[in-house]
């Protein structure tokens, strides 16, 4: 949450050739509302349920930029399937970084439970371990989000090197 997902996807999606897709617009279609009414009206488990088969599907599409919730991954079905079909990427914010990024817009339903450093600091604390399961991890920092891009191209370019098996030791 206030990381960069959107914006460094979607420039990553374009220097990759590459259509962008946001997880949370495409549940808010599937859902006819938005996801602060789903975790309203309905709950936060609901949500996440719906989520998994969104990212499910959206899965099973050609290659594309896929921004994810920032508690999608959190979910261990839904975890296992971006691991099954895609590079996970991890955009690793600091506290600070967060707190003013998502301060901008009042659009983030877990921050209306209280205060929004406390909250964040509490969701750094569990999720990162979690996070840090993905099979990239590029730091955001407060700066031009080419930079951060071409980090994550880089670290995307490293991390397909690292899979390819070397010539001459094809399986």
């Amino acid at each position: 949450m206030g990381v960069g997902k959107s914006c460094i996807g979607r420039r990553l999606a374009a220097e990759l050739g590459l259509d962008f897709v946001d997880a949370d617009a495409e549940i808010e279609a599937a859902a006819g509302c938005s996801i602060e009414d789903i975790f309203t009206q309905h709950g936060e488990a609901a949500f996440r349920d719906g989520e998994r088969r969104v990212i499910a599907r959206l899965l099973g599409r050609p290659a594309q930029v896929l921004a994810t919730g920032g508690g999608s991954f959190m979910d261990p079905q839904t975890r296992a399937l971006i691991k099954e079909g895609a590079i996970s990427l991890w955009l690793r914010g600091d506290l600070d970084l967060l707190l003013k990024r998502t301060a901008r817009r009042n659009n983030r339903p877990l921050l209306k439970r209280g205060d929004p450093r406390e909250i964040l600091r509490r969701l750094i604390e569990e999720r990162h371990p979690i996070y840090a399961e993905a099979d990239i991890v590029v730091d955001s920092h407060d700066g031009p989000p080419e930079i951060t891009v071409k980090r994550v191209l880089a670290a995307i370019n490293s991390y397909r090197a690292d899979a390819e098996p070397a010539p001459g030791n094809a399986p």
